[in-house]
């Protein structure tokens, strides 16, 4: 079937019915900012940052929100947009305490600085009084909560709720009191919160942000970034380590990661101060003649472990021997260890 067409900045583009102008166009290579937009949530349209032109209506429209129709025809650049958007961000910019954040803070936190940026966007000229009450007094030791630099697009009070179902925080106020607050303005301890993080690696702006990131960022050194897979159980979700050296100083979730779409686990997000601790395995050991355990190679260990179960079939059967497959290992571990068990020891225990 023939996909239906609209013109997008003088080109024909086809879409599929349903698709906002947003998708269209992203789906086409052409960029179009956004602020309060994450593509895990539903369309809000507050930021109006993503407005396009569209021919035969009177205003711009909140290209998120607007859906494709045949023979539409879209402008998503120059002219009066560029000067709509320089003029919001430069409101949105002065509302806030600051805008150049550690990247560390989380995945999207450089959103807002880089459009100031984009748009030149740093004048000042509408200085004045700023929106957001920071909650500096939170113990938690995960989330910053620094809403002074909250610029109340909601992602993370939407993310909480149709992403993760925790409903944990709120929008409160009108004007310059909104704010972002939990049930009776209490600590996130006391909350439904479970410390997934989403809320923080969907802010644009780092008034949430990842308190034990922030803590490695003196450490000196390039921040590298390697993909992986959480090891925390067996859903496999993917993950983004930061390192500097040998220290990991961080995780962001993978956004395009198959089986979490951007989200963890307060495990899979925070946990991760094993894979440097002191008293890590960091190679094979065996028992030597007095009984105590001595460094040795992955082949002495794997003939050593080898000879044991062997032996312990010889003398005692089988069906001496199990297997006990941990909950963090992922499908392919568990197949492994029974077709180990039942192909190499003889027995289905």
């Amino acid at each position: 079937m023939k996909k239906p067409i609209l013109v997008l900045n003088g080109d024909q583009v086809g879409f599929n019915p349903g698709e906002t102008v947003y998708e269209v166009a992203e789906r086409s290579g052409v960029d179009i900012p956004t602020l309060c937009y994450d593509s895990r949530l539903d369309p809000f349209g507050g930021c109006r940052m993503c407005i396009v032109e569209v021919e035969g209506s009177s205003n711009p429209v909140a290209s998120c929100t607007t859906k494709a129709i045949p023979g539409m025809r879209v402008k998503t650049a120059g002219g009066r947009l560029d000067m709509h958007r320089r003029v919001l961000l430069e409101m949105v910019v002065s509302e806030n305490r600051e805008l150049d954040v550690d990247p560390l803070s989380g995945y999207a936190s450089q959103e807002l600085k880089l459009l100031a940026d984009r748009y030149d966007a740093r004048s000042g000229r509408f200085n004045g009084k700023q929106s957001g009450q920071s909650f500096e007094d939170d113990p938690n030791p995960f989330i910053k909560r620094d809403y002074d630099n909250c610029i109340s697009c909601y992602r993370c009070v939407r993310v909480c709720a149709e992403q993760e179902g925790d409903y944990a925080i709120t929008v409160v106020n009108r004007g310059f009191e909104t704010k972002i607050s939990t049930e009776f303005e209490g600590l996130l301890n006391d909350s439904a919160c479970t410390f997934c993080g989403q809320c923080i690696q969907t802010c644009p702006t780092g008034a949430l942000a990842d308190l034990k990131a922030l803590a490695n960022r003196e450490i000196p050194g390039e921040t590298k970034k390697t993909r992986t897979i959480c090891t925390y159980c067996g859903v496999g979700c993917s993950i983004d380590v930061l390192s500097r050296g040998e220290k990991v100083i961080g995780v962001l979730p993978a956004m395009d990661g198959p089986a979490n779409n951007g989200a963890l686990c307060v495990k899979g997000q925070f946990a991760y101060d094993f894979v440097g601790h002191r008293d890590r395995l960091k190679t094979p050991l065996i028992k030597n003649g007095s009984g105590q355990l001595e460094p040795a190679s992955w082949e002495d260990a794997l003939n050593c472990a080898a000879e044991g179960l062997s032996k312990v079939v010889q003398e005692h059967g089988r069906h001496s021997l199990y297997a006990i497959a941990s909950g963090r290992a992922p499908n392919e571990v568990a197949y492994v260890m029974q077709k180990f068990v039942r192909a190499g020891l003889g027995t289905n225990y």
